[in-house]
């Protein structure tokens, strides 16, 4: 694995400070109805996503996951402004305001979605991979999903054929305890999901996704698997949101006491301690990132309130051309 150094422990913590504070200033625009329809946060999941990143290589890997998909595809280097852009409906968004919270995607950063349906990214990711092993790109790609998704028949089928074909890809269940409102032990007799990939011969195995050390380690091991051409892995990433399944979620099937348990161990607070203990930042050097991350936000919200809303003309020139249609001329 690359080693984890100081500049590795500052930047982790600018990013997953960021990502946090990206999507606490989500929650209030949507109080404020600027932001509409559904809106799923990743607070208290970071440390899946940075240890992922520290493992990855950006110039040919590739990402997909569910709708909790805001804050990638800003660590795989989309521009933060253009997200929260999206997510007020604004021409300048990622999908030119037409995909909003649940549809984030970026070719160019080889983020591929926000899935609204649920589990349908799974065998999506495969083929993705499919195709990194077709054209022989050398690229891996990250396939997330949550424990409710893991539930879904897609799933034994995307594995088996990644299994059979040796695709580079590793399958990540983000499994933060609720599938909505359901708790894992309702959902099937056994909770260890990974368990899963045993039925496929597949390499699998949990892992503490609320420290990102032990992601990139888990991952590192994946990734170099899935590039060898020795085919998939399948981990599950035993983390927590802190936040309900989406902002209209009432959270009436757990306590608040359990929340709070699991703060104790929030990835940031970790990360944050390590550069402490070993005296990797100044407290006024942390309080300069703060501050950086503070600006960023407010510079994200103030760069999407002042775009403008798509034309109604944009409708039609997305769709598909046809060269004997000419009455819906496609423009972009």
């Amino acid at each position: 694995m690359k080693e984890v150094t100081k500049e590795v422990y500052l930047k982790w913590y600018e990013d997953m400070l960021l990502w946090r504070k990206f999507e606490d200033k989500l929650a209030a625009l949507y109080i404020q109805q600027k932001v509409r329809g559904f809106l799923h946060l990743y607070n208290g999941q970071e440390a899946v996503l940075a240890g992922a990143l520290h493992a990855m290589d950006l110039t040919k890997d590739k990402m997909i996951t569910a709708y909790r998909n805001h804050v990638q595809p800003i660590g795989m280097g989309v521009d933060p402004r253009r997200v929260m852009a999206e997510l007020l409906g604004k021409v300048t968004g990622t999908s030119k305001g037409m995909g909003g919270s649940m549809h984030i995607f970026s070719k160019e950063h080889r983020f591929y979605g926000g899935h609204g349906i649920v589990g349908g990214q799974i065998p999506v990711g495969a083929g993705l991979a499919f195709a990194d092993k077709y054209f022989e790109t050398g690229g891996v790609t990250m396939t997330y999903f949550g424990d409710g998704a893991a539930r879904q028949g897609s799933l034994h089928e995307a594995f088996n054929m990644a299994m059979l074909w040796k695709l580079p890809v590793v399958f990540i269940v983000e499994n933060n305890g609720y599938a909505m409102g359901t708790s894992v032990e309702r959902t099937a007799n056994h909770t260890d999901i990974w368990k899963l990939g045993l039925g496929y011969e597949m390499p699998c195995g949990p892992v503490d996704g609320m420290n990102p050390v032990k992601v990139a380690e888990a991952m590192t091991e994946a990734i170099d698997r899935a590039r060898r051409g020795d085919g998939p892995t399948f981990l599950e990433m035993k983390t927590y949101r802190y936040r309900g399944h989406s902002m209209s979620d009432a959270q009436l099937y757990r306590s608040k006491e359990e929340v709070e348990e699991y703060k104790k161990i929030d990835p940031i607070t970790q990360v944050l301690d390590v550069i402490m203990d070993q005296k990797y930042a100044t407290e006024e050097e942390i309080e300069a990132i703060d501050q950086r991350v503070k600006d960023l936000v407010e510079e994200c919200v103030k760069f999407a309130e002042e775009s403008p809303y798509p034309e109604l003309q944009q409708l039609y020139d997305v769709v598909y051309a046809q060269e004997d249609y000419p009455f819906t001329p496609h423009k972009l």
